[in-house]
């Protein structure tokens, strides 16, 4: 992002106590995210050749190098050929740098694979020894993800750019950066004496060796003292401490490489159990841009691995192969999307026509239309033309479990619904339900990786299912199925008065000991201020569809003068609720703790505090729970007592990234919350869980951060009985997101197969890729403990290894115990990523 700063050094002397000081300089930036391309290379060419004991870090995108091969060949080979000096180090080689909290695991591998090929591309044999950043991309299974890639080293500060924020303070010199897996990585923490900087809001002390901070690390104890800066790439800066007589501090200019193996001791006994809790983070949640950038990544993140696993399925019953430069480019768009610059600066121009907003709209629709290309050709090669004219319905699933869940299917015009009967590939009659548009609904038993084929059958006499779902007053309505009995309040704008949930014993889910309401859409307008609430008008319901399957009614109401209209939806045999949410404003309405003037660079912010920003608020009846959240290959237990914080120097870890679960202890109830974008979420001091929706108002440079049209979006509850990992939350949840894929086709087999069974494992299908000569199958432990496992694979195999994820053979801690035919038993620990290359 473009950012002015200006750096006064000012001459100041302090007693170093004969000890040394060192700092790590370096750049960051990208064609993306600003380098300067025509003239930058030449500009630290020379100033490596100006100042022979600078050394210095490079956190560039790597499609940079690209660019600067075409337009400034000579000082492109010149570079070339000091890229392995141990003055120079690519400390972050991720595509499009991510933040990383907020986007999945898989796409954060997929970030070092394709960031570290591009690198090597151009500068082959460079090493990537130590992961180190300028802003907060962390996350806390980074250590197993870069143990992994081959590094040996990260770093936890960011002490130059911390506006969308940074890491708990601890330590001393070293850490062993401990992740939930177990994965140990020694660690440069952002010390304990690791203050903010006085009058900022965007730097922590370590960014000039201040004597302040020098000073106060040698009072901590810090033995070597090691400060740092990733300059903006587009600075006209050299040395960012100065050289010789301008270095006022007499840092020593080192590469984190050589900072760890010979200036510290090179490791520690202070293990450091590092959380999702200590990435404390803060953006523009609830501002309708943010809102739709993410759920664009997301819906192209799950998206991009559907097609991926399909392809996979077709490769091996069919043998058909995608155009992997095709799928290479649709993970490039992707990543692009995930720039952690399109999350801080949307409304930021990248060129002349477009914002970081635009450009994601752009890259993620690309990633879906190439998706979906190869979803559609991957579904083809399993239909046989010539092989008659029976139809049938397939219902693809890309999760590693069996599911039985409803699917829907609209009908060709040439097949008219309620004219068939529906046989299994037993042959059994399957009853169905028939709704508008020639849609049918069906209960459907579909193998874990694999498919389920049902043969449309010529029907003399019409049966149609039918069940009675749904009943209304004047003053309430009731859905019910086989799983829950929910009452909407129609004089309180549709809020649920009654979740009870019928596989627990008939639990009533709604608090009545909140003043929120359960389903209450709530939020502070400043510009009339006091709280508004949805709950304050009569809502109206219409019955849009109840069936034997499935049911969906939707509420209208208010919230101010505008109205919204909230779909809800349950089926049957199904835990998820579903809401669809569309709130349409009729203009802008300031949102938030209070208008926030041009400010916005003070201590204190208005968009913040998320418990003025409109919520949906989740009052259930649960005694002392526990609230877990998710994050990338990780599930964390909140330490906080409140997630509530109005200052920048106060951030708070309150990020949903998938889902977030409240659970009484282990045998008790608990109630799931299922997002489609990663947001915040508002809990305790007295109030329930609340899910972030709309914040407008100015933000972070500035921008105002209006509502430009109508706010969307999709989330679910999931009640249960026991905790998260016995409830399989995750497990849902990941199905939640890889919806079953149902196709009407001719000249299939009636027959179902399952690819790859994870059975009751608790693990999870992170990825299925297709190889030269098989598959990857990447496996990650949500749900269970680190004792063995047994997992089956429904196909042929000539050889199995367990390989890192920079393709070499995994040496220490194999999951791959034994093999007995098909079946495989593994033992990963909990939170661990194990990848699994079959050849065949």
């Amino acid at each position: 992002m473009y950012r002015c700063y200006f750096v006064l050094l000012f001459g100041f002397i302090f007693s170093l106590n004969a000890q040394n000081v060192y700092f790590v300089d370096g750049y960051h930036g990208g064609i993306y995210g600003h380098y300067p391309v025509e003239w930058k290379t030449a500009f630290i060419l020379e100033n490596l050749n100006k100042y022979p004991e600078w050394k210095i870090c490079f956190e560039i995108e790597p499609e940079t190098w690209d660019s600067v091969k075409q337009k400034t060949p000579i000082q492109f080979d010149i570079f070339k050929n000091i890229s392995h000096s141990d003055r120079l180090e690519f400390t972050n080689p991720t595509y499009a740098q991510p933040y990383c909290y907020n986007i999945s695991g898989e796409s954060i591998i997929r970030q070092f694979q394709y960031g570290i090929n591009k690198i090597n591309s151009h500068f082959p044999g460079v090493s990537f020894n130590t992961y180190s950043v300028e802003e907060p991309c962390f996350t806390s299974s980074l250590p197993q993800i870069l143990k992994s890639f081959g590094f040996n080293y990260a770093v936890l500060k960011c002490p130059n750019t911390c506006w969308g924020g940074y890491t708990s303070a601890y330590g001393k010199d070293l850490v062993n950066w401990i992740g939930p897996d177990g994965t140990s990585l020694v660690t440069v923490p952002r010390y304990g004496c690791e203050d903010f900087e006085d009058n900022s809001t965007w730097q922590t002390t370590a960014w000039i060796n201040s004597p302040e901070y020098i000073n106060a690390c040698f009072s901590y104890g810090v033995k070597n003292p090691v400060g740092m800066c990733f300059q903006d790439a587009g600075w006209k800066n050299g040395p960012w401490l100065g050289f010789g007589a301008k270095n006022k501090s007499n840092s020593v200019y080192v590469t984190w490489k050589e900072y760890f193996e010979k200036i510290s001791d090179g490791k520690t006994a202070d293990n450091w159990h590092f959380t999702q809790e200590d990435v404390r983070v803060n953006l523009m949640w609830g501002s309708q841009v943010l809102q739709k950038i993410a759920q664009q990544v997301r819906h192209s993140e799950n998206k991009i691995v559907q097609a991926e696993k399909l392809s996979a399925m077709a490769y091996l019953e069919n043998g058909f192969k995608p155009d992997q430069k095709q799928m290479d480019e649709a993970w490039r768009t992707l990543m692009l999307a995930q720039h952690h610059d399109s999350w801080i600066v949307p409304y930021n121009r990248m060129n002349k026509t477009n914002t970081w907003a635009d450009e994601i709209a752009v890259w993620t629709n690309k990633t879906n239309d190439t998706s979906n290309e190869i979803m559609q050709k991957s579904l083809g090669s399993f239909e046989n033309a010539t092989a008659g004219n029976d139809y049938f319905i397939r219902v693809y699933n890309t999760v590693g479990f069996l599911r039985n869940e409803v699917v829907a299917m609209q009908l060709p015009e040439n097949l008219m619904a309620g004219t068939f009967r529906l046989l299994d590939a037993d042959k059994k009659e399957i009853s169905y339900s028939v709704s508008k548009a020639n849609t049918i609904h069906f209960q459907a038993n579909v193998p874990a990786f694999g498919y389920a084929t049902y043969q449309l059958s010529k029907l003399k006499s019409v049966k149609k299912s039918v069940e009675k779902t749904f009943r209304k007053t004047a003053d309430e309505c009731t859905l019910e199925n086989d799983m829950y009995k929910i009452v909407f309040d129609l004089n309180k704008g549709g809020t649920i008065k009654s979740l009870v949930s019928k596989t627990q014993g008939n639990k009533e889910y709604v608090s009545k000991q909140s003043e929120l309401l359960l389903g209450e859409i709530r939020g502070f307008f400043y510009e009339q201020n006091k709280f508004r609430s949805s709950a304050e008008s009569k809502a109206k319901v219409t019955l849009l569809e109840s069936n034997a399957h499935k049911s969906t009614v939707r509420i209208s109401g208010h919230i101010a003068s505008h109205s919204f209209d909230q779909t809800v939806t349950i089926s049957t045999g199904s835990a998820v609720v579903d809401f669809d949410l569309n709130i349409k404003w009729k203009h802008n309405e300031g949102i938030g703790e209070y208008k926030q003037q041009d400010n916005w660079q003070e201590n204190r912010r208005a968009f913040c505090n998320d418990r003025y920003k409109l919520n949906i608020w989740f009052p259930v009846d649960l005694k002392t729970p526990k609230l877990y959240k998710n994050a990338p290959f990780d599930v964390c237990e909140s330490r906080l007592n409140n997630t509530t914080f109005n200052t920048w120097d106060s951030i708070k870890h309150n990020v949903i990234l998938n889902w977030i679960d409240l659970s009484e202890q282990e045998n008790g109830d608990g109630l799931a919350l299922f997002s489609d974008h990663t947001t915040s979420y508002t809990y305790g001091d007295n109030l329930p869980l609340g899910l972030t929706i709309q914040y407008s108002g100015k933000g972070l440079w500035g921008p105002d951060y209006k509502i430009t049209g109508s706010t969307k979006l999709k989330y679910a509850l999931v009640p249960h009985s026991q905790k998260w990992d016995k409830a399989a939350v995750q497990s849902k949840n990941t199905a939640w997101n890889e919806p079953l894929i149902a196709r009407v086709s001719k000249g299939l087999k009636s027959e179902n197969r399952s690819f790859i069974d994870l059975k009751n494992s608790g693990y999870e299908l992170s990825a299925v890729q297709i190889t030269e000569n098989g598959v990857l199958m990447r496996l990650f432990n949500a749900e269970s403990n680190a004792g063995e496992q047994k997992i089956d694979i429904g196909f042929r195999f000539n050889e199995i290894t367990e390989v890192e994820l920079n393709g070499t053979q995994r040496q220490s801690d194999p999951a791959l115990k034994k093999i007995n035919a098909n079946e495989l038993t593994l033992s990963i620990p909990q939170f661990g990523i194990r990848n699994i290359y079959l050849k065949n």
